[in-house]
């Protein structure tokens, strides 16, 4: 075989970008679809309809539909692919659920040939970047809700997260794909929820409800934020399982020899909202430790009921975060009784509800305290 001459050298390198390109289209292709994917399996599985069509017969009609409908080189190498089975059968049951593909594959087509002529003309990579990276990426492009909480939730979203990665470095801009999919899969789920004649649009839950107040001010919070279910509600504030970890670990560094009261903290129904400020902060580039280190200087949640202390770090920890750092915690400032004051203030949902649920003295025990002791002593004298 003879060794290629100069000018045929920089047709083999052009031949093999071009190739490149296409196949980092592919996978772009790949990535939308499998969004898409997870939000109609999670429709459908809720529906106990979650049933994928016979993988022969999808492989042929979905063949149709993408020759027809996406670019020839795209078409041809998501045909040879390995994976094109599984594939045609995902297109199959989308368009079973009731999701048009005449109008969704053009579109998924434009991601797929704008990520190819990116590939073709950056040839410089960026350092690789893991699945927290794209964990955060997603809390910051995406809003919160069925799109967002099916990627997170769903079983390919590992696989989904080297793919973004392998795409950011090969020039490709992740998010701006992330942003297109994302209306993609809006129009999945309200697709998929039409057919199994679902609400297109969740209803408000009680816990959303609940939580309006400090707690969730300037975060962004699903309609239908389910507390009672710990790790769901983690995914649907967008925490993955080693971000919940790390806070956790800052709560108990920030409380030294307070293990318990650290426990009681992490285990409160409301701790997913605190997790979510943190990452909102950190996404800021807020030193959230300074801000925790007011737990061990100004120790007001320690007054009053055992039973009630949990709630009262809640408070305290979200007062400590959204407080500046380097403002005073003298023994006139109760973190616990400031919190207690916007909830009322801003939240009428928030305060009764948490008098209701806690110990009759609670709520006067605990934020009040230092306010109702003179009020009487001055009518005594009198």
């Amino acid at each position: 075989m003879s060794m290629p001459t100069p000018e045929e050298r920089p047709g083999e390198a052009f031949a093999e970008a071009a190739a490149e390109a296409v196949q980092t289209s592919v996978m772009a292709f790949r990535l939308v679809m499998a969004i898409a994917d997870a939000v109609r399996r999670q429709q459908q599985k809720r529906a106990g309809k979650d049933e994928l069509p016979d993988a022969e017969t999808s492989a042929a009609e979905a063949s149709e539909e993408v020759k027809k409908l996406l670019p020839d080189d795209i078409a041809t190498a998501l045909l040879e692919g390995a994976d094109w089975p599984q594939l045609a059968q995902q297109l199959m049951a989308l368009k079973q659920a009731g999701v048009d593909l005449e109008m969704m594959l053009p579109r998924v087509g434009e991601i797929a040939v704008t990520v190819r002529d990116q590939v073709a003309a950056n040839a410089e990579k960026v350092a690789r970047e893991g699945t927290e990276e794209w964990a955060k990426a997603l809390r910051e492009t995406l809003p919160a809700g069925p799109v967002r909480e099916a990627i997170l939730s769903s079983p390919a979203w590992p696989e989904m997260a080297k793919t973004m990665a392998t795409l950011n470095e090969r020039g490709v801009d992740v998010r701006a794909i992330l942003a297109s999919a994302h209306e993609e899969g809006v129009g999945v789920d309200q697709a998929v929820a039409k057919v199994l004649a679902a609400a297109e649009v969740p209803t408000t839950s009680r816990d959303a409800k609940l939580s309006y107040g400090p707690l969730t001010t300037g975060l962004d919070i699903p309609k239908d934020l389910d507390l009672g279910d710990r790790e769901r509600a983690l995914r649907q504030l967008s925490i993955s399982p080693s971000e919940n970890q790390k806070y956790t670990r800052m709560v108990c560094e920030a409380l030294p020899g307070a293990e318990r009261e650290a426990d009681l903290l992490v285990s409160a129904r409301q701790w997913p909202l605190v997790a979510a400020r943190m990452a909102d902060m950190e996404s800021k580039g807020q030193p959230v430790a300074d801000h925790l280190a007011r737990l061990s200087k100004d120790t007001s949640w320690q007054e009053g009921s055992q039973s009630t202390v949990g709630r009262r770090l809640v408070q305290a920890v979200n007062d400590a975060l959204r407080k500046p750092v380097g403002t005073p915690a003298g023994p006139g400032e109760s973190r616990v009784r400031v919190n207690t004051a916007a909830a009322r203030s801003t939240s009428p949902s928030v305060g009764p509800t948490k008098a209701a649920k806690g110990a009759a003295p609670a709520t006067p025990g605990v934020a009040a305290h230092r306010e109702a002791g003179p009020a009487p002593k001055r009518g005594k004298t009198r």
